[in-house]
Formats: C-alpha cells, structure tokens, sequence
C-alpha cells in the first residue's frame, strides 16, 4: 500500500490472466479495482439500464442493435429525445472512470481507460499478453470449450476489442507503443507477473 495516488490502467489479450493481475495489483496498491463495475457507474451516470452498457461493453457501433435490446428505461423514442448518439455510452462511462480516478488509487481494466485518463497524474498503462497456447488452455477450462471453438471465442472477442479501443482512443490496441509496459503472462506465471509489474510502478513513482 502507499499513500500516493497511483492508478494503473491494464489492458489485456483474453485469457492472458488480466483480470486476475489487476486485482492482485489493487490490493498491492490499496486501490479499488474497476472492470465490470464501471458498468453498474456509468449507469447510475447515464439514468440508463446497466444491461444496454452491458450488451454493448467494448464494442464500437452501438446502435447495431441497439434497440433490440430489453432494456429498462430505453426506447428508440426517448433515446432520441434525450439527445442520444452513438458516443453516448461512451462518455458516460468516461465520466464514470473520471470521477472514480479523481476519489483516490484505482485500477482500471480495459474500457479505453489509458485514454480516457491520459491527462491524470501517477498514471501506468500496462498491457498483458499471452501465448496463444496459454490463452486457449484458459479459454477451454473457463468456457468449457473444445481447442477449435475456444481459438474462434478468442480471435472473435478480441476483433471486437481492439476496433472499439482503436475507434475511441487513435492509438492501436496491444501495440507497445500505446502502453508504458507489455509483458507475457505466460513466461513467468500470473503471481511473478504481477510482482514484476508492482516492482515496475514502484520503482517509475518512487513509492
């Protein structure tokens, strides 16, 4: 723990342990972790149903859809009233990751956040990969899926991630020179991948 502010911003391949690293991180740093809870904020933000932002999470093109959705509060009709566009959603959940950055320590898994917070001070933009090997072993255990069906889930999620992180921020999802550190899971294991990452921000805030 420490008494300086940090906020760490982890993008992730799927199945790399991401979402894992991110909360040993949180507790290293006494920090709130953020992943899906930002979900439920940025409803709360918008006066939106948390479902539409769950059914569009890091996807670019919201409205493909979008009014299929069995959402409450939302209709094609007041969507429009209410000045509604396709940014919508995310500035909401923009806002949502702005106000939780500004209350103290967090870290922030995916969701544009490295952009979204590029103006905030003590900020780490780290980037966790995997062999495809390693990711599809996950995939399987966690899905229940075959080598095949659990290849096609990752190449699929993951189209859909990076055009929605490329669209909002300009940069280039997974690309080293979006991120301040990118580093294979893979090689040393989720627990050694977190202390070399922890070692790293100490080391970069002086804490």
């Amino acid at each position: 723990m420490t008494d300086k502010n940090v906020i760490i911003n982890v993008g992730r391949q799927l199945g790399s342990g991401g979402h894992d690293i991110g909360r040993m991180l949180a507790l290293d740093f006494g920090a709130k972790y953020y992943d899906r809870e930002l979900l439920n904020l940025a409803a709360k933000e918008s006066g939106f149903s948390e479902k539409l932002f769950e059914a569009h999470d890091e996807k670019k093109g919201f409205f493909r859809g979008l009014f299929n959705i069995q959402a409450a509060h939302v209709t094609e009709g007041s969507l429009y009233r209410t000045g509604f566009t396709q940014e919508s959603l995310f500035q909401f959940q923009s806002e949502a990751i702005r106000k939780a950055a500004q209350e103290g320590s967090c870290v922030f898994v995916g969701r544009c956040a490295d952009y979204v917070l590029r103006d905030f001070p003590n900020t780490v933009n780290i980037f966790i990969t995997a062999s495809m090997a390693y990711r599809i072993g996950q995939i399987m255990n966690k899905q229940r899926l075959n080598q095949e069906q659990a290849r096609k889930f990752i190449e699929q999620k993951e189209s859909s991630r990076a055009a929605y992180y490329n669209y909002y921020t300009g940069k280039k999802w997974g690309a080293a020179e979006s991120y301040d550190l990118c580093i294979d899971s893979s090689i040393l294991g989720i627990q050694q991948t977190e202390q070399l990452i922890a070692d790293f921000i100490r080391k970069r805030f002086e804490i």
